[in-house]
């Protein structure tokens, strides 16, 4: 809805978020894509995620 009334009438959309924060989002969003899509999943996706959970852990703690 919200979006929708932004693309209207040409107002921004503005997530609230810093470019670290919004590179890791991409990041997990693209892991989760490429873990749900295959066909099983091995130890190696969830590495990727429990690297990508590490990194957003220590950019909080120590920015």
């Amino acid at each position: 809805m919200v979006v929708g009334v932004a693309i209207v009438f040409g107002l921004p959309i503005d997530f609230g978020l810093g470019d670290k924060d919004m590179v890791l989002l991409v990041l997990s969003l693209l892991v989760s894509v490429v873990s749900l899509s295959a066909r099983r999943t091995d130890f190696m996706l969830g590495a990727v995620h429990l690297v990508v959970f590490a990194a957003f852990l220590f950019l909080t703690l120590a920015p």
